[in-house]
Formats: structure tokens, C-alpha cells, sequence
């Protein structure tokens, strides 16, 4: 079974920024589709980020465009996603997530799901 740890979360001024890191055990990591999601206090899963397997291509939700990079490092088996000009509207546990598979930016297609990091932006 693969297992999916974020770490890197905490609360963090408005404009400042966070790197969160997932890392991977349990399976064939280079092999994997990866994605950050988050959900915010009082609403649903909402797309952040996604890469493909070998990292070379990345894809964003609207809302976190300019702001937010994804990347990956299949040698240490751990996906990563640099949050630059935070604000308080970002605020929300972030999740990330595998696939064997094409890039999605639907959740129900994900088949493995980490527990989550809290990220709290102050104003």
C-alpha cells in the first residue's frame, strides 16, 4: 500500500510564503501522477496543483496561478509545492494525492490520499 506524509505546514504572515513536501512509501514512486488539493474551513475540495510522472509537466488551479509551483524528486520520493505571495484566503489543510494514470484535476480519480497539513495565513 502506498503511504502519503505531508509536512512543512504552520502559520505564516500574509505575503510571506511555505513549502510543503509529501513523501512517498509503500510503491513505485516515479511511476505516479501527483496533486496538491486543499479544503478551507466550511467548503469542498478545491484543485491546487498537479505533475506528471517525470515532472515535466505541471498544471495549476486558477485561483493559486503565479503564486504556487509544484515540483517533484522521484530519487528521494517526494513531491513539493513552494507557496510564494500568501494570503489569508489560502488558508486550509492542505492534502496530497497519486495516480497510476493521466493528469487530473478531479480528486475522485486519485487513489492514494495523504492526512494533510494545516497552512494559516494571518493578515
Amino acid at each position: 500500500q502506498v503511504q502519503l506524509v505531508e509536512s512543512g505546514g504552520g502559520l505564516v504572515q500574509a505575503g510571506g510564503s511555505l513549502r510543503l513536501s509529501c513523501a512517498a512509501s509503500g510503491g513505485t514512486f516515479s511511476m505516479y501522477n501527483m496533486a496538491w488539493f486543499r479544503q478551507a474551513p466550511g467548503k469542498g475540495r478545491e484543485y491546487v496543483a498537479a505533475i506528471s510522472w517525470r515532472g515535466t509537466n505541471t498544471y495549476y488551479g486558477e485561483s493559486v496561478k503565479g503564486h504556487f509551483t509544484i515540483s517533484r524528486d522521484n530519487a528521494k520520493n517526494t513531491v513539493y509545492l513552494q507557496m510564494n505571495t500568501l494570503n489569508p484566503k489560502d488558508t486550509a489543510v492542505y492534502s496530497c494525492a497519486g495516480r497510476k494514470g493521466n493528469y487530473s484535476d478531479n480528486a475522485w480519480r486519485y487513489e492514494y490520499w495523504g492526512q494533510g497539513t494545516q497552512v494559516t495565513v494571518s493578515s
